[in-house]
């Protein structure tokens, strides 16, 4: 891989993962690249052949040299929310009034053991964990493409800033109901806010301190090599996505004297060993088995299962509306006919009568509005005949009856229809252009398919 070839997309990705996070290990690598070793980027042959060596003017290694080496590059192997202090931090929570809070108080803590250990391992590249005090501005940004002409959209206003950390919210407290359920009043910043459902996340931040030398732990040289953010769900963003099988990352530093740096992101997360995947499998196989188990449980033994060979209908219908008719205060008496070799337990009704609807207008039509439910359930068997021989179904019959202000009934019309093979809504058509609207769905227990109606 040629030094020479840059990463120029810094775009996040999105990873999955099943395995805890803390599992989850990253490797960065910074390097600087200042003028006086570009030189040893250049391939030989476009040395050339009478050019002086510039190592002969190299004075003899010291101390120092190794100093500068070693700020010139560093390596790293970082965990998830793993705390790594930077220049700034050390120098800031040795000041005991600087702390305010108890995590103040336990990064004193654990920096003074590292000062009495010899030092912290890192010098430039450190990290913010979920816990930090630290917003990175670019993520407020709402500019959805690298343009500068780029001019937010209407949506890209209304989402921004929609999807927030930490929105670990507790609804009830001693049984009481904190939050209002409804809103009559929201505000904009409370829609923008509750549009979309918040996934809880945690947020992780792989800083470099890119300061000259001997000015390291300034503010204004700090730069975010990479952010790490999980939820609940095992999504893993990164942004920008490993340098695997690509060129580093290059950054390039702001002000008088500018530097030009490097930088890869690899994931070093050990593999499972063989013995653990296979526990991992025992441990989800015996979780399946015991949540089947306890869904046998709510469903019970006394399931009753359908005779093989037979054909067992359940029909769930519903009398929607009816119109064209001349009087007013309609319901419809309704009855279903089972053919031979077809039969319904003896508790199942196979007939109905809806409520009196007093019609509306709608259009120039005059519509009575039932929305009456009914359900049956009927089985056919014969012992001969396959069920792909089927000539007969069953036949539902609808007589629509008016009654008026003298308590007299009117038979306004009447129709019959056989049962469709296939849901929907029908019309059963009665004399003279009336007609009385029918959804109905069907479950066979043959073919396992269900028919949704309307």
């Amino acid at each position: 891989m040629a030094d020479s070839g840059w990463s120029t997309d810094t775009g996040e990705a999105v990873y999955r993962s099943r395995d805890p996070v803390r599992n989850f290990r990253l490797r960065v690598h910074l390097q600087r690249v200042s003028s006086c070793n570009l030189l040893l980027y250049q391939s030989a042959p476009q040395l050339v052949n009478d050019l002086i060596n510039l190592g002969t003017f190299n004075p003899p290694t010291s101390a120092s040299e190794h100093l500068r080496k070693g700020e010139d590059e560093e390596e790293v192997v970082i965990g998830w929310q793993e705390k790594l202090f930077s220049q700034f931090e050390v120098d800031l929570y040795q000041n005991e009034s600087a702390c305010q809070t108890p995590l103040d108080h336990q990064y004193r803590q654990e920096i003074l053991k590292l000062e009495a250990s010899g030092g912290r391992r890192n010098r430039r590249i450190f990290t913010y964990t979920d816990s930090d005090r630290y917003t990175n501005l670019e993520e407020h940004s709402q500019k959805m493409t690298t343009s500068d002409s780029e001019v937010p959209s209407f949506l890209v206003e209304r989402m921004a800033n929609v999807r927030r950390r930490r929105q670990d919210r507790r609804g009830l407290e001693g049984g009481i109901l904190k939050s209002r359920i409804i809103t009559w009043e929201p505000s904009e910043e409370f829609i923008r806010s509750n549009h979309v459902i918040n996934t809880p996340l945690q947020t992780m931040y792989i800083m470099a301190d890119l300061g000259p030398y001997g000015k390291l732990g300034q503010r204004d040289y700090e730069q975010v090599l990479c952010t790490l953010k999980v939820d609940s769900n095992g999504v893993i963003t990164v942004k920008p996505d490993f340098t695997d099988n690509r060129g580093p990352y290059r950054i390039v530093t702001e002000g008088e004297k500018q530097e030009l740096w490097k930088y890869t992101i690899k994931n070093v997360s050990s593999p499972a060993q063989r013995e653990e995947e296979e526990r991992e499998q025992r441990v989800f196989k015996d979780l399946y088995g015991r949540h089947k188990e306890y869904l046998s449980s709510l469903v019970g033994s006394d399931f009753e299962m359908a005779v093989p060979g037979s054909l067992r209908l359940f029909v769930n219908g519903e009398v929607v509306s009816a119109q064209g008719y001349e009087y007013d205060n309609l319901y419809v008496h309704f009855f279903v006919e089972l053919p031979e070799y077809w039969s319904s337990p003896s508790y199942q009704q196979l007939s109905g009568v809806t409520q009196t609807c007093v019609t509306k207008s709608v259009g120039m039509d005059e519509v009575a509005y039932f929305s009456y439910p009914f359900t049956f359930e009927a089985s056919f068997f014969h012992d001969t005949e396959a069920l792909e021989d089927l000539s007969q179904w069953p036949v539902l019959y609808l007589e629509v009856i008016s009654l008026d202000f003298w308590q007299r009934y009117r038979v306004e019309g009447y129709g019959s229809i056989v049962l469709p093979t296939a849901p929907g809504p029908f019309w059963s058509l009665a004399p003279l252009g009336r007609r009385c609207r029918v959804c109905w769905k069907a479950e066979d227990s043959v073919s396992k398919t269900t028919f949704l109606m309307c």
